[in-house]
């Protein structure tokens, strides 16, 4: 059980960690050779240029301006002065309002954190009950002093609990309530005055039914012609290239190689370079290298034709799914936003993600088989996360050295020894616990993918949910259950059954002290290290010594990364939720959670303004998941409240609790409500005014030209082969000649079969 002590000598290491950190930062982006890596984004916007172009040899790879390191913090002002419309002009809305999620927990935690030491540590700290003869065999420290279990049992003292709760509830809910106004608010004007994009115009259309008549392509362009007659102007198809973007691949990969060794053969021609044809160039006989990926490159050209002869010409390789394209941004809003058909299984619309958003792979996947996939991942899901309640338990269990030598006293001669209980108590925890959820993203991501979710941002919002579900049942719940269980197991064997119920009244709160050292390290120290990103510093110089090859190498090389919020932002819910629930219980771990975010903010606004390069813009269509989740957790710990004042004789009064999560539930369903539609619809008014000011504005815009390979899949951008069939004239209402039997048999059809949809 950690003691003030503990803590303090904790909060010691981990803030020296992230000073170090810190300063290592500001010294290491100082140097022209690491510019690359921590100014990657201007690199990208091809604003900055490489600082050891024109300098002599020294200054190349040194800063030698004393005056720089004098001013090595100047990053920290400068990363909070940018205004929030540049930001969100520099690196969109989506890095914008991340950013917020920090503010927010600012604005609701610091508040609630000084009322908390104002009101409920002196209540708390005079309570007695722990230092009471009755309690000497609980397991507790100073910190528990400060908490609801210093309340003696059935105290009229819960009544301040009580009411506090109901007041941070209620700060939260108000906080909630602005934000998500002014966020929906900052995404309707976001969307009203960006330029043009082809997602405005444009709709993903999937389980295109059959027809025996015509193709894919034909049905598609009959049905909108004669259902959008006045609006429709072009589709494109969704081929299953997976296999030739494969191939695609292969080649590019090949080709980069040839080039770096054509480059190394023009800088001396007296030697030809040479490689090894087996694994990675390392294994194999030696060959002429241009020779072998001339050779190489002509055998994967020669299966791409193959390939893409297939994909373009059976009709097999098009799936019954199309991005089709409308004149405006009103006539594509009208289709996204309504059902097609009486049959609410086919002709299914939705809008089309940004073309940078598409996850071409997953188009490929018919209709039918998403809801298989989703039942079997939802599955998995829960086998995956209840079964990590094993080793999380023994993480726990390995956490407690007093927990160990009560339940097993045999083991006590062994672990008492003074390297073993540094290895046991200070190593061995963490270091399972990072091996245990050291492939759990990637895992998480990869069930995302199978369901066949067709965009990357709806990839990450999806994995991101399985992750917060992850946390909340293994590391919350599992952390506070099986901690304390086995903590206080010998305890529990003992007393009599009716004293149960209070031990775990009693033991619970104990708990804060884990997350207070779990906040350090991964919430301070964690972030700081972030900043410095070490990982990527050494992999450029790693990768731009021996690897580099040409200028696109070295690009890639700079490895900017994103925001990964399919893992950052259910780590901060984390923070959200165990400040709720501590909020009422023990006060002392506030503050820790308001250096968090209040440290985060600093670092990931000077990381999304110079490092992070998004690949997508969902227009912040996440926000409805963050407010989701800060609620689920504000339910959770009023009900945990509510379970640990009735193990503590206040029966009576939780009665008084038990509005607080149906309120809180009504809350939810008026911002649901009010405001959720804002990130889900496109208002018809906005679309209109945007259509009319572009039609003032520019009069002969082409949007023909604009559209026509926005959503071309990559592997044939460039290249000549079969589209669908469009017509030139997008003024007149478009018209198309029908192929299906039964109306050609028709004679009213016939009559006007060249003319009619």
């Amino acid at each position: 059980m950690a003691t003030v002590a503990d803590i303090c000598v904790s909060a010691a290491i981990n803030l020296l960690s992230a000073l170090a950190f810190l300063v290592a930062f500001a010294i290491l982006r100082l140097q022209p050779l690491n510019d690359r890596v921590y100014f990657p984004k201007w690199y990208l916007k091809g604003i900055r240029s490489s600082p050891t172009s024109s300098r002599s040899f020294v200054k190349k790879f040194v800063n030698l301006d004393c005056g720089t390191y004098i001013r090595f913090l100047n990053w920290m002002p400068a990363a909070l002065h940018m205004p929030e419309p540049e930001l969100i002009d520099h690196a969109g809305l989506d890095s914008a309002v991340y950013i917020r999620i920090y503010s927010l927990g600012m604005k609701i935690f610091a508040p609630i954190t000084i009322l908390s030491f104002m009101v409920l540590v002196p209540v708390n700290w005079t309570g007695k009950t722990l230092e009471a003869p009755g309690a000497k065999d609980l397991t507790f420290s100073n910190i528990d002093k400060l908490s609801i279990s210093n309340i003696p049992f059935g105290s009229n003292r819960f009544w301040a609990h009580i009411v506090m709760s109901y007041v941070f509830s209620s700060w939260t809910c108000y906080s909630l309530y602005k934000e998500y106004k002014n966020i929906a608010g900052m995404r309707l004007r976001f969307l009203a005055s960006e330029r043009r994009r082809a997602d405005q115009f444009t709709v993903l259309v999937r389980n295109v039914p059959p027809d025996p008549d015509e193709s894919v392509s034909e049905h598609i362009e009959h049905f909108f012609c004669v259902n959008h007659p006045d609006h429709y102007l072009m589709h494109e198809v969704v081929y299953n290239a997976n296999k030739l973007a494969s191939i695609v691949a292969k080649k590019k990969k090949l080709l980069n190689w040839y080039v770096y060794y054509q480059n190394k053969y023009e800088r001396d021609p007296s030697k030809r370079p040479t490689t090894r044809t087996g694994f990675m160039g390392l294994l194999g006989s030696k060959v002429d290298a241009i020779d072998y990926y001339i050779a190489a490159i002509d055998q994967l050209s020669e299966q791409e034709a193959e390939e893409r002869e297939i994909v373009t010409k059976d009709p097999k390789a098009v799936i019954p799914a199309a991005f089709v394209s409308f004149k405006t941004r009103w006539g594509a809003a009208v289709c996204a936003q309504t059902q097609q058909t009486s049959d609410p299984t086919i002709w299914l619309t939705e809008w089309a993600p940004e073309p940078r958003d598409v996850y071409w792979e997953n188009l490929a996947i018919p209709y039918f088989d998403l809801n298989i996939r989703k039942l079997l991942m939802t599955v998995s899901l829960f086998f995956l996360t209840f079964f990590f309640m094993i080793p999380i338990a023994l993480v726990q269990s390995l956490a407690n050295i007093e927990a160990i030598e009560k339940v097993l006293p045999f083991l006590k001669p062994i672990i008492e020894k003074p390297s073993a209980k540094s290895v046991i108590q200070g190593f061995l925890p963490g270091l399972a616990l990072k091996i245990f959820l050291i492939m759990l993203p990637k895992i998480l991501m990869t069930m995302s993918k199978i369901e066949g979710f067709s965009s990357l941002s709806a990839l990450e919002r999806r994995s991101a949910s399985k992750y917060y579900l992850f946390v909340l049942v293994n590391v919350f719940l599992g952390s506070v259950i099986t901690g304390t269980a086995f903590q206080q197991l010998q305890q529990f064997i003992d007393q009599p059954s009716t004293e149960f119920t209070k031990t775990v009244g009693s033991t619970i709160p104990m708990k804060a002290t884990f997350f207070i050292t779990y906040i350090m390290i991964d919430g301070w120290a964690g972030v700081a290290a972030e900043i410095l990103r070490l990982s990527p510093l050494i992999m450029f110089h790693l990768k731009n010594t021996f690897l580099v090859k040409t200028e696109q190498d070295r690009q890639n090389a700079m490895d900017p990364g994103s925001l990964e919020f399919a893992t950052s932002e259910p780590r901060i819910q984390l923070y959200f939720m165990l400040g709720h629930v501590y909020s009422p219980v023990t006060p002392f771990l506030l503050p820790f959670i308001v250096v968090f975010f209040a440290f985060s903010y600093m670092v990931f606004r000077h990381q999304i303004i110079n490092v992070y390069n998004q690949q997508y813009e969902s227009g912040a269509s996440f926000w409805p998941d963050i407010h989701r989740r800060v609620i689920i957790g504000l339910i959770i710990s009023q009900i945990l409240l509510m379970g640990l004042l009735s193990t503590r004789g206040a029966d009576k009064s939780t009665l008084c609790l038990i509005a607080q999560p149906v309120l809180t539930i009504w809350f939810y369903i008026y911002c649901k409500g009010r405001f959720e539609s804002a990130f889900v619809k496109f208002p018809l008014e906005d679309a209109m005014v945007k259509d009319t000011l572009e039609r003032a504005v520019e009069p002969n815009l082409n949007l023909r030209v604009y559209l026509q390979d926005a959503y071309l899949h990559p592997v044939f951008k460039g290249d000549e082969f079969e589209k669908p069939v469009i017509i030139d004239d997008e003024e007149e209402n478009p018209l198309i000649q029908t192929k299906r039997t039964s109306r050609r048999s028709s004679k009213p059809e016939s009559d006007n079969e060249a003319g009619s949809c």
